[in-house]
This record gives C-alpha cells, sequence and structure tokens, in this order.
C-alpha cells in the first residue's frame, strides 16, 4: 500500500465530510481522492494483505463501510463497486488472475461491476450480453446500464452469457469497443459515477475471463450479489448515523415556542425512530455479519434480510430527518438532503425491496414450522 490516506486517518475523514456536499453538487468525486484512497486499500477493505489489502473481516469491513456512508454515499458506492468487483475476482479467478487483477485493484486502480441492462434488470436470465470464445480470445457484445463507478473504472468486471451459462470478464475499459457514457443528473449518490456502458466487438485475452470458462448464471449472480447486497446495507446503516447525528444537533440547538424543538413530542417522536431505525439496522448487519465471518448456511438469507431491513429503514429515518431539520436540511448537497435522495436509491439497487422480500418469504415458506398445533 502506498503512504497515502488510511481507514484511520482521521483528517482523511474530515476531508470527505466536509467536501461531499460539493461532490454531490458537481456529480463527481476528484480523481486523486478514490485513487488515493484506492491505493490505501481503504475501497476494497476485504481483500488480504498478499494482494496489497486490510484483511478485514466482514464485520470490520461493515463498520468501515457504515463510517463512509455516515459521511458520503457516493464515495460509499465507488466503495461498494470496488469491494464487489474484488470479492468477484476472489471467488470465481484462478490463483494466476487474482495475483494479477486483486493488486491493481489495491494499488489505485477503480473497478465496477456490470450485470444490468435495458432490458434485463431484476430478471437477470434475461441479459442480452454475449461473450464469445474465439481461439485463444474472448469476443463481449453488449449494453449495459447503471453501472455505479464505471465513469471512474479502469477495469470493469462485465458479466454476459455463454451460450446457457454465463461468464464474468475482467474489461479494461481504455480496450478498443468500450465506450462509457455518464449517466445525467441521477436521483442519488449523483457523483458515484453511474454510466452506460457498450461493448462492440471487445475482444480479450481468453485469461480475462474469470475460471477461465462459463459458469452457473445464478452462481455468478449469488456470488457478486452477495457482497454487494452486504455493502448496501452497511451503508445504508451509515446514513441513518448521518441523519441522526445531523437532527439531534438541530433538535437541541433550533427553538420555536421558547423551548428547543427536541422538547416538543412530535419532534422527539421523530428523533426516537430515526435512533430505532439506526439501532435496528445495526443489528440486522451485524447478524448477517457474523454469518459471514463463521461460515453459516444462513447467511445468504441473513444478507438479504439486513438489505432489505437497512434499505427500508433508511428511507424512512432520512425522510423524518428532513421533516425535522425543515428548511435547515433543505438545501441541496445538506447531509439530510442527501440521504433523503441517496437512501431510496438503496431500495432499488442490489436487488429491489420487492426482489427481497419475495427471496424472504421464500425462505420463510420453505422453512416454517409445518407441525399442527393445538391451540
Amino acid at each position: 500500500m502506498s503512504d497515502g490516506p488510511t481507514h484511520e486517518d482521521a483528517d482523511t475523514w474530515r476531508s470527505v465530510r466536509d467536501n461531499a456536499g460539493s461532490w454531490d453538487l458537481a456529480g463527481e468525486i476528484p480523481r486523486t481522492v478514490l485513487s488515493g484512497l484506492g491505493a490505501a486499500g481503504v475501497l476494497c477493505a476485504e481483500v488480504q494483505k498478499q494482494y496489497g489489502g486490510l484483511g478485514m473481516g466482514s464485520l470490520e469491513s461493515g463498520a468501515l463501510t457504515a463510517r463512509v456512508g455516515s459521511l458520503c454515499s457516493s464515495l460509499r458506492s465507488v466503495m461498494t463497486s470496488q469491494g464487489m468487483a474484488a470479492w468477484t475476482i476472489h471467488r470465481m479467478g484462478t490463483r494466476e488472475q487474482r495475483a494479477a487483477f486483486l493488486p491493481q485493484l489495491t494499488g489505485g486502480r477503480l473497478a465496477a461491476v456490470a450485470f444490468s441492462e435495458p432490458e434485463a434488470g431484476s430478471d437477470l436470465d434475461a441479459m442480452g450480453t454475449e461473450v464469445r470464445f474465439v481461439d485463444d480470445a474472448v469476443v463481449v457484445d453488449g449494453s449495459k446500464t447503471w453501472i455505479t463507478a464505471a465513469a471512474y473504472a479502469d477495469l470493469i468486471v462485465v458479466v454476459g452469457k455463454v451460450g446457457d451459462n454465463a461468464a464474468a470478464v475482467v474489461v479494461p475499459t481504455d480496450t478498443e469497443g468500450v465506450t462509457v457514457e455518464k449517466v445525467p443528473h441521477p436521483l442519488g449518490c449523483r457523483a458515484a459515477g453511474h454510466a452506460r456502458v457498450r461493448l462492440d466487438g471487445v475482444r480479450l485475452p481468453a485469461a480475462n475471463v474469470l475460471g477461465g470458462s462459463g459458469q452457473s448464471l445464478p452462481f455468478l449472480i449469488t456470488t457478486a450479489l452477495a457482497y454487494g447486497r452486504m455493502s448496501v446495507a452497511w451503508g445504508c446503516v451509515g446514513i441513518l448515523r448521518g441523519c441522526l447525528d445531523a437532527v439531534t444537533r438541530h433538535a437541541r440547538s433550533r427553538r420555536q415556542f421558547g423551548k428547543p424543538i427536541a422538547e416538543h413530542q412530535l419532534v422527539a417522536r421523530m428523533v426516537a425512530e430515526i435512533y430505532a431505525a439506526e439501532r435496528v439496522a445495526t443489528a440486522v448487519c451485524g447478524h448477517a455479519g457474523e454469518c459471514w465471518e463463521s461460515g453459516s448456511p444462513e447467511v445468504v438469507i441473513a444478507t438479504v434480510l439486513a438489505k432489505h431491513v437497512s434499505a427500508t429503514q433508511a428511507v424512512r429515518g432520512a425522510a423524518s430527518a428532513v421533516q425535522v431539520m425543515a428548511s435547515a436540511g433543505a438545501s441541496d448537497g445538506h447531509v439530510v438532503a442527501r440521504a433523503y435522495r441517496d437512501a431510496k436509491l438503496m431500495e432499488i439497487i442490489e436487488g429491489s425491496s420487492e426482489i427481497c422480500q419475495l427471496e424472504l418469504a421464500r425462505h420463510a415458506l420453505a422453512t416454517a414450522n409445518t407441525t399442527d398445533r393445538q391451540p
């Protein structure tokens, strides 16, 4: 790792906090900031130390993600994308591929993962991107949309179809045939580098296909999305913490009708609701993190639960925060204004709330105790 910023550097996080609003308004995080954090291993903290990473476990990485999420959801979104790319390479790549690509992601280069397409969002079976093996090369054709961090990425892990199976291909964005177009004026996480990616006859060495051949599409998707959902869930904890910090400071100092607004019962109720939301989200994320670290068979459903609960709580908590802050938090770029917009996207990405609900319902129905009970 470089001698740049670290996850323990208070000045780094103070700078993120102070600049998050201006990054949101500009729709961009300076490349030097991202590259510096990447070179410090912060953007994919679970990568092993042998590859230049921090070697964090799920819970420690989650705490870092929540911290960043409390300051800037756009930066946290870039962390999620970088972490997904690294996790996919680690889980699906060969030893040689891990050695080739992971040090790049801990050395300042930036990455994204491309699943979604114009006609394939939650229904990834409808994916149209094609991966063809030609002699000792691979050719990729397709179109991806709303790919977080793609506008910054040096490498994109592109998922496409290989006949009835799928493949994940590491695509350098400077390869001929790759076009990256930034999504203009996104609702939330405005500085996260959302972009459309076109791949027209992109030819690469076959060694860029993770695992070397086609994989089961459900396995490939589950591998990458599991990390993404966990990261988004912790990011939503961060959103709630940022809201709670802003609201409590405001409610203690803002006076109406001769007393601080915190002493008005309806305001106090909303503060309590935000606090409860943060505690609940932290608890479900903590449980999921423990499942990851113990290798529990419950890890998949615990991760879905964490993502769903945290995202929905963040949406409600951010709305309450704006209500309490009123005009003080209604300016574009303010922490609660950002939270209000950013949280809504968290109910959509990495599996919408509705998809999560379906998965939770299937799990509940499959595991429910069907033994007859007497009243």
